[in-house]
């Protein structure tokens, strides 16, 4: 339902927008764009390069980390970054990023006010919010029949070999972090080291440790327990009406993504056409319902399906959420977590 509804608007949009092709942009004109895979609807691209004439050369990445190591490095020439929360106050700590020109992304205001102003991008000089979502469990409601209310049944010897975990370390201790009880912003090395040793533990379990082709995984019933993000279910869920999704009882992740400008961008004024024709109410809507996530633009609810928004995983409850950490940029003992991580793997 949801591609169909991607498809139909998009040929709206593009429809409408037709006789605007090449206005505002001169002939060459490009962006790069810096993106998690399976992030964006399928023809937004194609939109905006025919609304504005700007071309687009598309690249993804799998981690927070990978793309902050690929930009902290080489710089990678990209103008529009999509970071998570702790990644873009890392970044804006690291002077890592240009400030927005909001006066040219007029489409901010239908930004929901929630999501203004965080906790990382206090003033809203270097972020517009993207998507939200929380972590939790994907399961199979055909394989699993218990409840599936705790971080323990990812330990379940039961289900050994049917388990898959997302390959982040910061996900990965968070789900171990919040079933000891203890904050996924820990850093306390006593409480870290017993969440490794948790993940030593249950890798004998574990199946695979995967990024975005889990969806595929669990659509394909290869698996019966996943670590999975909200948006990462709604997507699976058209697929496979047998998956359900579960934020434990103990607690655990609620984030928010961003769109960013990485320091000495080419080609900054584009990259802010292009974030705000992203914030655009129809196109936000577009993405939102064909990835599965929850979009942070209040007035594009009204372009979307009301079945779709009102499922639990795309926006629980308050009480659900008051569970919820957000990740916070760790500093330097960060790298307690990058030994942690690769300990784990190095004893299998």
């Amino acid at each position: 339902m949801k591609k169909w509804i991607s498809v139909l608007l998009a040929a709206v949009m593009l429809g409408s927008t037709v006789l605007l092709s090449g206005c505002g942009a001169g002939a060459g004109e490009r962006l790069v764009v810096y993106n998690w895979e399976d992030y964006i609807g399928e023809d937004v691209i194609a939109m905006f390069e025919e609304e504005t004439g700007i071309k687009v050369v598309y690249d993804v990445f799998e981690s927070n980390e990978g793309m902050y190591a690929k930009v902290k490095n080489s710089g990678g020439g990209y103008d529009v970054l999509f970071p998570s929360d702790y990644m873009i106050e890392k970044m804006i700590r690291e002077d890592m990023l240009e400030k927005i020109d909001i006066s040219n992304v007029p489409n901010i205001v239908h930004i929901d006010e929630r999501f203004k102003n965080m906790d990382y991008d206090p003033t809203d000089e270097y972020a517009v919010s993207y998507m939200w979502g929380t972590l939790g469990i994907t399961y199979n409601t055909t394989m699993v029949t218990e409840p599936v209310d705790s971080w323990d049944i990812l330990w379940d010897p039961a289900y050994a070999g049917r388990i898959f975990m997302y390959n982040s370390q910061r996900d990965a201790f968070a789900a171990a972090l919040k079933r000891l009880g203890y904050s996924l912003n820990t850093r306390d090395v006593a409480e870290l080291t017993a969440a490794q040793e948790a993940l030593s533990e249950q890798l004998p379990l574990v199946q695979a440790y995967l990024s975005d082709s889990v969806k595929d995984k669990m659509i394909g019933n290869e698996g019966a327990l996943a670590l999975t993000y909200s948006g990462d279910f709604l997507y699976s869920l058209p697929d496979n009406p047998d998956l359900a999704y579960s934020i434990p009882k103990e607690g655990s992740n609620i984030w928010c993504d961003g769109m960013v400008i990485p320091k000495g961008a080419k080609n900054k004024a584009n990259a802010e056409k292009f974030i705000n024709f992203m914030c655009r109410p129809d196109i936000a809507a577009l993405n939102s319902e064909y990835i599965g996530f929850s979009t942070t633009n209040v007035d594009a609810l009204a372009y979307m399906d009301p079945e779709f928004i009102s499922h639990p995983a795309y926006w629980p409850d308050e009480e659900t959420l008051d569970r919820c950490e957000v990740f916070y940029d760790l500093g330097d003992f960060i790298r307690e977590y990058e030994r942690a991580w690769n300990e784990i793997f190095l004893n299998r």
